[in-house]
């Protein structure tokens, strides 16, 4: 270890320990808190986050950094250094209240947006939303080089290379190889019978079910909790604590996917070796990279009917009067139906990337092209009718069905349709080299955790998603697995022809 980064660890460890225990608060805010402590909390968010700024920008942190990379660095140091400069890069530029203000101002905006939700009252959320904006749009300013767009800002934060041309083109070729697929899919007159995933299905009984699939899939209990939230998601401590949430309805899907999703997610994390975790890159790589984890579990994993041959069985004890009397063919095929929807995380596989393009799209006026914050409903509900075909009856399944708005996370949404594409690049690639389809059969899921840690989660943020894509697959990123496999298994899965 260089001298100069050794004096810079206690600078790190502290940052570390902040962000640590703003997290935790947020974790609880969202879970286990009581309703009336959301606003006094959100005073403490402020003050962690302003003393986890004050450390960042520290001029003693700069002198250190700049001595660092005088000196020889091995890798992981010198990964470090770099997460470190781009904070301090971010950082510097923000003047420190408003960097508070805005803190506070997210993690009080949860709380009214979760209130806002359940009373199905945009109007309660919209002020707080109407400032979320203005600081997103003004901290971008602050950071954009010279021409640089304000969105494109944000963008890079989430996944670095992936500006909005870049995005245009990706989106635009998803549009138009999947939307008349989409169609052609629709028109084609095949029924399939959904009927048995709604019902009575009591919570004890989803937790439970949804306990045993996290641990199957590899979610380690002794490092990690599951927990009840407004809005499915995961939280990372370190490699050690490692926590989900998820929510229950009387769609018995809904609560199975999130689990196996957000698993995906802690998966990952729990993946990260313990020389990396607690330090500026012992986290995913991206959003993108992140996303693709989850989503692989999910739906590739998940969501194929290999995955279900060793557990449907246990499916089906649990909920006999359900499903006791549904094949597990039936079972696959009604997890996999597509029909186009007004709520992203419940959206089939095909039609999901459309649920991003809207958001997306509505992020762009947000950010690019001063559209009002008053107009969002609309705004929203217009785009799901011309895209989808649907139009939500109230906010609830409409514009406020995303918590990422009140955390001031404008910029997130196209990770989970690059996650997707990543991961169907990834599977494309591991088919080759694996029986994949066999490995769930037998239940062998350890296996496949495993290649994805060799080549994915160890390395933290010591690569970029595009340096995984080429090392792992010899490729760079490309669009078209994605859209390949989407075709083959809905092909198949429909009978549209031979497969």
């Amino acid at each position: 270890m260089s001298k100069a980064f050794e004096q810079l660890q206690p600078y790190l460890e502290k940052a570390q320990a902040f962000q640590t225990a703003k997290v935790l608060f947020e974790w609880d805010n969202e879970t286990l808190a009581p309703k009336t402590a959301g606003a006094a909390t959100s005073k403490v968010v402020g003050t962690l986050s302003a003393e986890y700024f004050s450390v960042i920008t520290d001029e003693k942190v700069s002198r250190l950094v700049e001595e660092c990379r005088k000196e020889a660095l091995n890798p992981v140091e010198e990964a470090i250094v770099r997460e470190l400069e781009e904070e301090m890069e971010k950082l510097e530029c923000i003047p420190a209240g408003e960097y508070r203000e805005f803190a506070q101002l997210t993690s009080e905006g949860t709380r009214i947006w979760a209130e806002a939700r359940k009373e199905k009252d945009f109007e309660r959320f919209a002020p707080t939303l109407k400032k979320l904006v203005e600081y997103t749009k003004k901290f971008a300013s602050y950071r954009a080089k010279e021409g640089q767009k304000l969105y494109d800002v944000l963008l890079d934060d989430y996944e670095k290379g992936f500006d909005m041309k870049t995005l245009d083109e990706f989106f635009g070729t998803l549009k138009e190889q999947l939307v008349p697929f989409l169609k052609n899919l629709v028109e084609s007159g095949v029924k399939i019978e959904d009927g048995f995933l709604t019902g009575d299905y009591k919570e004890e009984d989803q937790e439970a079910i949804g306990r045993f699939l996290a641990e199957y899939v590899g979610f380690d209990f002794d490092r990690g909790v599951m927990a009840v939230s407004a809005h499915p998601f995961t939280t990372n401590l370190h490699n050690k604590d490692v926590r989900i949430t998820t929510s229950y309805n009387d769609h018995v899907d809904d609560s199975l996917f999130s689990v196996i999703h957000e698993s995906g997610h802690a998966i990952y994390e729990m993946g990260i070796p313990d020389e990396l975790t607690q330090t500026l890159v012992g986290q995913g790589a991206s959003m993108g990279m992140h996303e693709s984890q989850s989503r692989f579990f999910e739906n590739i994993i998940g969501r194929n009917e290999a995955f279900w041959i060793p557990v449907y069985g246990t499916l089906q004890s649990r909920f006999p009067s359900q499903l006791g009397h549904v094949t597990m063919e039936q079972f696959v095929k009604a997890i996999n139906k597509v029909e186009p929807s007004l709520i992203r995380t419940q959206a089939d596989e095909l039609t999901y990337s459309l649920h991003v393009l809207i958001r997306y799209e509505i992020e762009k006026m947000l950010i690019e092209e001063g559209l009002d914050v008053e107009e969002l409903p609309k705004v929203w509900a217009d785009k799901y009718e011309e895209y989808l075909g649907v139009r939500p009856k109230d906010v609830a399944e409409g514009v406020l069905q995303d918590i990422h708005w009140s955390q001031g996370s404008f910029g997130y949404f196209p990770s989970y349709a690059l996650g997707s594409a990543f991961g169907a690049q990834f599977y494309a690639y591991m088919k080759k080299h694996m029986d994949f389809e066999g490995l769930l059969k037998r239940g062998e899921i350890s296996v496949i955790r495993e290649f994805l840690r060799q080549h994915i989660h160890q390395y933290g943020k010591l690569k970029t998603s595009r340096q995984m894509l080429k090392d792992m697959t010899g490729e760079d990123f490309n669009p078209q697995y994605y859209i390949d496999y989407l075709t083959e298994k809905y092909t198949k899965l429909y009978g549209l022809t031979e497969a």
